[in-house]
């Protein structure tokens, strides 16, 4: 049942202005990125429309997009799920990642400023204090946040905005081995902002490759971890 299946306090309040359809597939993705609602979960529009308060109408529209999206697994006479990734979906993705994420490291090691630097170390020690608190959402949420100010620092728009593209992904993927990367991820972090620093863009691109590396292994050891 759904409702056994969502946290207390998961389901977003729909109060952002925009068409009613919009946000409702923005909060249905939401919960499946944050893994609120698991990879194959049975998906009952009733139980949907319940939960976020709307008719079934958006709820329906939401899952055709999500399907389309490949978030989403539409199945006649079945229903929707919630797409279960193969190890082969998850290593592309993971892969492409490194690629994008290295170059934008070499480009924030050759274009950072002393504020881009700080804003790294500021969200490197909230994340810190994330692990330390065991908040794995919050974890989660902050290592995106950080990518995502790398991403910025580089200075190439069309890079970052591949990256954007990839982003939902990369965090659906994280966060069933956030606790599990923990604490190294985050001194992994540190070691790139001191390559960034040190605007030592071969040593940034290093770190950030064995970075993702690392993450893209343990995602696929999670089982027996």
């Amino acid at each position: 049942m759904l409702s056994a299946g969502l946290p207390q306090g998961a389901v977003p309040k729909l109060e952002r202005p925009g068409p009613l359809r919009e946000r409702v597939y923005e909060a249905l993705l939401e919960l499946i990125t944050t893994r609120a609602l698991r990879p194959g979960q049975h998906l009952v529009e009733s139980e949907l429309a319940g939960h976020l308060g709307v008719s079934r109408q958006p709820v329906r529209e939401a899952l055709q997009r999500l399907n389309t999206e490949g978030w989403v697994d539409l199945r006649p006479a079945q229903g929707a799920f919630v797409h279960e990734p193969t190890e082969d979906e998850a290593d592309q993705l993971l892969s492409v990642r490194t690629l994008l994420e290295a170059e934008a490291a070499r480009l924030a090691a050759a274009n950072s400023g002393s504020a881009g630097i700080a804003e790294l170390e500021e969200l490197c020690a909230q994340g810190e204090r994330a692990v330390a608190d065991d908040d794995v959402d919050l974890a989660v949420a902050t290592n995106a946040t950080f990518h995502a100010k790398v991403m910025e620092l580089a200075g190439n728009v069309v890079l970052r905005e591949l990256a954007a593209q990839v982003d939902r992904r990369v965090r659906w993927y994280y966060t069933p081995v956030a606790r599990q990367r923990g604490r190294q991820s985050w001194i992994e972090h540190r070691e790139l902002i001191a390559a960034i620093a040190d605007r030592d863009e071969r040593r940034a691109t290093e770190v950030m490759k064995a970075h993702t590396e690392h993450t893209r292994q343990t995602y696929h050891q999670r089982e027996q971890a």
